[in-house]
């Protein structure tokens, strides 16, 4: 039976330009005049894209669940509601300069998936679940990716409630103010195997003419909270030699985190994305300077030589410039492998498709590599312009949009439809 429901899909398209509408009219929460998004997680915005996505997933009849930590579940049923349901989807929130394509395209293209087998009358074996999961960008709230973080069980749902944004607003308080914290306990809603379509963030597919990236996997991340203590002193009196400035040993720091991730090239990349002068005055030496590094290897043993040559870096300019540099990793998560059999059903689909493709392993962090520790995932990757993400000139193309959902829904018909899943 699989077979024959296989057969008689095969030739089943998303509706691309139904799609690239969604897009454009879900950039309207948050959009900015330059033409990017700037939709914090949790923030009003989110709760007005949140509040079009219920309706939308409602309007395709499906069921809408929000669980505790916000993370909004929508259910199609299949033929054997015994089996697991096959979930796909991301995140709809964005980072303050956003784009229209970073997480958003998993969701809406999760949605005309649903859409698109409504409008074919088909049915699958397995249900399936289209989920938008709360805060991955982590821009707001600290770490990334915490709801399904919490949902494979690397955090409780109240240490993640007790999370507090820069403002001190708890994901607690912020999940009641646009009335979504839901009642559903995190974790508990079982999944078959998840599939994440994203663009790549990266210029490797666009570089080299392919549509599809067939994501095999993510690399480890690491991230660290540095304070520099050196000495407030005054810019006019102060002989240079007897400085302890704190901002100058920062910016060797940063040289140092360069030179160490270019010494395990071509993979391992370090990123100084924050800093900042504590109590700061434009005629004192700065005294006090807080910043934050993040660090990235598919291996985790160059994560470890990198952790070490950081803390030597640390000691040694410290030391020389006798000042205090306090570096603490606050998260660590290691380099997933993806689902082989998730994995070759996507592979499988992009060829019958006949997109150009290749393998590739994911540079960013993303909700599917929180998943893989707990259900079958893997993900499938679309170009966006000179692999620029994060920024509101992010840009994606129609057609390779529409690509991607294409392979997302052949994917998802494979795995719900497989024999005893």
């Amino acid at each position: 039976m699989a077979e024959m429901s296989l057969s008689k899909t095969h030739n089943l398209r998303a509706n691309g330009a139904r799609l690239w509408a969604t897009i454009l009219e879900t950039a309207e929460f948050g959009g900015t005049p330059a033409g990017g998004i700037n939709r914090l997680t949790l923030s009003a915005e989110d709760g007005q894209v949140r509040d079009w996505f219920r309706e939308a997933c409602e309007a395709a009849g499906l069921t809408v669940s929000v669980d505790a930590l916000g993370t909004q579940y929508a259910l199609r049923p299949g033929r054997d509601m015994s089996r697991k349901p096959i979930a796909f989807g991301s995140h709809l929130d964005t980072q303050p300069t956003g784009g229209k394509f970073d997480g958003v395209l998993g969701v809406l293209a999760g949605l005309e998936v649903m859409r698109s087998l409504n409008d074919a009358g088909i049915e699958t074996e397995a249900p399936l679940l289209v989920v938008n999961w709360t805060n991955e960008e982590g821009s707001r709230f600290a770490p990334a990716m915490m709801a399904s973080a919490a949902y494979a069980g690397d955090f409780t749902t109240d240490e993640i409630l007790a999370k507090r944004d820069a403002a001190g607003t708890t994901v607690a308080e912020a999940l009641d103010a646009i009335g979504y914290r839901g009642v559903e306990a995190v974790g508990t809603r079982e999944i078959g195997a998840f599939v994440e379509l994203h663009i790549e963030q990266g210029p490797i597919l666009e570089a080299e003419g392919k549509t599809i990236g067939v994501v095999e996997g993510g690399q480890g991340i690491m991230w660290f909270d540095g304070v520099i203590t050196g000495f407030e002193s005054h810019a006019g009196t102060t002989p240079m030699p007897r400085r302890r400035d704190a901002l100058l040993a920062l910016s060797e720091f940063a040289l140092a985190a360069e030179r160490i991730a270019l010494g395990h090239a071509p993979s391992a990349v370090a990123t100084i994305g924050e800093a900042a002068i504590l109590a700061p005055s434009r005629n004192v030496v700065p005294g006090r300077v807080a910043f934050t590094v993040d660090v990235r290897d598919p291996r985790s043993e160059t994560l470890d030589a990198m952790e070490a040559a950081l803390g030597e870096a640390a000691a040694e300019i410290a030391a020389r410039r006798h000042l205090e540099i306090a570096l603490t990793r606050i998260w660590r998560k290691e380099p997933v492998p993806f689902d082989p059999a998730v994995v070759a059903a996507i592979d499988a689909s992009a060829e019958s498709l006949g997109h150009p493709r290749r393998r590739i392993i994911s540079g960013a962090g993303h909700d599917a590599c929180n998943l893989a520790a707990k259900v079958p995932a893997a993900m499938i990757f679309v170009p966006c312009k000179d692999g620029v993400s994060h920024n509101e000139s992010e840009s994606a193309t129609q057609g390779d949009c529409a690509a991607g959902a294409d392979v997302l829904l052949q994917t998802v018909l494979r795995l719900a439809n497989a024999p005893g899943a």
